[in-house]
């Protein structure tokens, strides 16, 4: 089996939904020993996601498959004495303790940074929230669809134009972009903790990324910017920079931003050379300020093929496009299975989706299955130091599953 960078990193991922237990996941992808802690019985709430309404239907929890990769499974009931005594003796053990509980519940749990940190001086304890850790909102639940898109900004930002509704986000959009953050502030204290001996508390949250991800039109009202009119695609502002739909009802977007240099070649690829002498759109100047007409010629222009045809003209000419991609292309993606993007699970055929990190000369490790609930539990508590009879009391007492 492939190891990887974190090798031997002990990791508790006492989290869910999604962005916190998906920093575990990168973690590890690159070899780290990953323990998923959930309550017994129905497990991690997460596990239900693929039931609810609206999402696809699978034989697959391909939500789980994502998240949970990897990981091994302590059924544990934390709201138990004896379940949060398990779990002091872990964290005592590990490197990274994991979680995206709200203050009050850690602690309600005893998982706080200061029920812990005194066990291991040298853990990372790394928590998540939707709102941050301090104010009145700090105890908020908060989902990427709410505290990410809805709070920063972004929910209002793409729509079509201000007529428009607010666009909704899909699921995960923000947790991913947010987890990947998250990993790296826990990759930080790692590094800290390398230079100190010391380890530290790390926090990330939904709220913040999100206006990360909206930041530029942030730091722009930030600083008393003006702002002009929302325009709908029909009335963009310039034409090359616009995305227009093909005969097949695919779309593409335009992304020439050498405008002057790349002006012919597009003009050539369209098959209208005659754009190029065309008085109207001489200059960049004339073309932006007659947008409306240059957009309303390429719509007629771009009905007249389908994406793949357009794909290699614009491809073989050096222009600079983009294929407004739909689900159904992905499985099939060369690029993206080529740059192991898409990679296999273990012993299997079936794809998932890869950490969009690599690092020369360390191979992550090949994707396993995800844990059924508590499927590792006696595993973890023997590794921990429980004998069997210490195991038993646990169930007993309906601690551990």
């Amino acid at each position: 089996m492939e190891k990887g960078i974190f090798e031997g990193l002990k990791v508790l991922d006492c989290a869910s939904f999604i962005a916190a237990p998906a920093a575990a996941t990168v973690l590890s992808d690159f070899g780290a020993d990953v323990i998923k802690i959930e309550p017994p019985g129905a497990g991690d709430p997460y596990r239900n996601l693929p039931n609810l309404p609206g999402y696809p239907h699978s034989e697959h929890n391909f939500a789980w498959m994502l998240e949970a990769r990897n990981k091994k499974s302590l059924a544990l009931d934390l709201s138990k004495p004896e379940g949060q005594a398990v779990l002091h003796r872990l964290a005592a053990q590990a490197d990274v303790f994991i979680t995206n509980y709200p203050p009050q519940v850690r602690e309600r749990l005893g998982i706080t940074h200061n029920h812990l940190a005194p066990l291991n001086e040298r853990l990372i304890y790394a928590s998540f929230t939707g709102y941050g850790e301090k104010g009145e909102e700090a105890n908020k639940p908060g989902f990427d669809s709410n505290a990410y898109w809805a709070r920063s900004g972004l929910m209002d930002l793409v729509r079509a134009d201000e007529h428009t509704t607010p666009a909704r986000s899909i699921a995960g959009m923000g947790d991913h972009p947010c987890a990947m953050a998250f990993y790296g502030a826990i990759v930080t204290a790692l590094y800290k903790r390398e230079r100190t001996g010391k380890g530290s508390h790390v926090s990330s949250n939904l709220m913040a990324n999100g206006v990360w991800a909206a930041s530029v039109l942030a730091q722009a009202k930030l600083v008393g910017a003006k702002f002009g009119e929302r325009r709908p695609r029909e009335r963009a502002l310039n034409a090359v920079t616009n995305h227009y739909q093909c005969k097949d009802g695919r779309w593409l977007i335009l992304s020439l931003l050498n405008e002057d240099r790349q002006w012919p070649t597009l003009a050539r690829c369209l098959g209208r050379e005659d754009l190029v002498t065309d008085s109207r759109f001489e200059t960049k100047k004339e073309r932006h300020a007659r947008s409306l007409e240059l957009i309303k010629i390429f719509d007629e222009t771009f009905a007249t093929r389908d994406l793949a045809e357009w794909r290699k003209i614009l491809d073989g000419n050096g222009l600079v496009f983009g294929v407004v991609g739909i689900l159904d292309d992905i499985p099939n993606d060369k690029q993206m299975i080529e740059n192991e993007v898409l990679v296999p699970f273990e012993n299997d055929t079936m794809l998932t989706i890869s950490s969009p990190i690599w690092v020369d000369g360390s191979k992550k490790v090949q994707p396993r299955k995800p844990p059924a609930i508590g499927e590792h539990s006696d595993e973890i508590l023997r590794n921990a130091g429980y004998d069997e009879a210490a195991i038993g009391k646990l169930r007993a007492a309906g601690a551990v599953a």
